[in-house]
């Protein structure tokens, strides 16, 4: 289906949907072997984040026009029903975010190997390493956005290589910059408006234990795991846990929304 330009591709006839938002420098296709193991329980929900799209004019999204374009591909492709948000890199700021301005459309919350990232709490975690590679890989990708065309498609493909990115390259570009463009100048209203994520419902957070430095704060991870129905949950990966190990993400994922619904009944 065609959601306001965006192809949103429908997968599976389970009773609840799960939508699935990727980040940088991914699309819709991160979500392959989740898609192949849920979907004979789940309908799963997923597109690519608008500005991500090769095929799309290439401009930049404002936060709230992304969450938005959340809300509409939720309204239009679930109507009547409350989702789980299945959320990986930008795709946790933004859905994040969508989450806290629509709680009524959201029963759970799966956020991964993002958290509090770029809050006063996380970064006064961050040493100055850490602090400096944050910094000169965002800003990379920034100017990239900024350049455009072939240089910035290739610095863009040059800094996917360098932190690992499991993505095709032939589907990566400077294009899918803009969030740090945003971040970084204050362009469109930059991410003021972002707020920490402080969810209302059961969340599962799982996050890479084996990176430079956390995307999150050791105080976020243990409040969500406080939280009655709620869980955090290390895996021996990188930043793209789900490609790194399919099979033991998706098992986490299926039992701890199982285990959800057999408390529901």
């Amino acid at each position: 289906m065609n959601v306001d330009g965006i192809d949103v591709l429908v997968e599976g006839a389970g009773p609840e949907a799960i939508v699935m938002v990727h980040g940088w420098p991914d699309t819709h296709r991160l979500w392959d072997r989740q898609v192949e193991a849920l979907r004979g329980s789940y309908r799963c929900v997923r597109f690519t984040l608008p500005g991500f799209d090769r095929r799309q004019p290439r401009r930049a999204y404002s936060l709230d026009e992304v969450v938005e374009a959340i809300h509409r591909v939720v309204e239009q492709a679930c109507p009547g029903e409350q989702v789980t948000l299945l959320l990986h890199d930008w795709g946790c700021v933004f859905g994040y975010q969508f989450a806290m301005r629509h709680p009524q459309l959201v029963k759970r919350v799966i956020g991964v190997d993002i958290g509090d990232a770029g809050s006063r709490r996380h970064v006064q975690t961050l040493g100055a390493k850490a602090k400096a590679m944050i910094f000169g890989y965002q800003v990379w990708l920034a100017l990239a956005w900024r350049i455009g065309g072939h240089v910035g498609d290739s610095m863009a493909r040059a800094m996917a290589r360098a932190l690992g990115c499991p993505s095709n390259p032939e589907y990566i570009g400077s294009h899918m910059g803009y969030p740090y463009y945003l971040q970084w100048t204050g362009a469109l209203g930059g991410l003021r408006q972002a707020k920490v994520f402080t969810p209302s419902c059961p969340m599962l957070f799982i996050y890479g234990k084996r990176k430079s430095f956390m995307f999150h704060s050791s105080a976020w991870a243990e409040g969500i795991a406080s939280r009655p129905g709620s869980q955090a949950v290390g895996f021996d990966t990188g930043h793209w846990v789900m490609v790194e190990k399919p099979k033991e993400f998706n098992s986490a994922v299926t039992a701890w929304m199982s285990a959800g619904n057999a408390m529901r009944r």
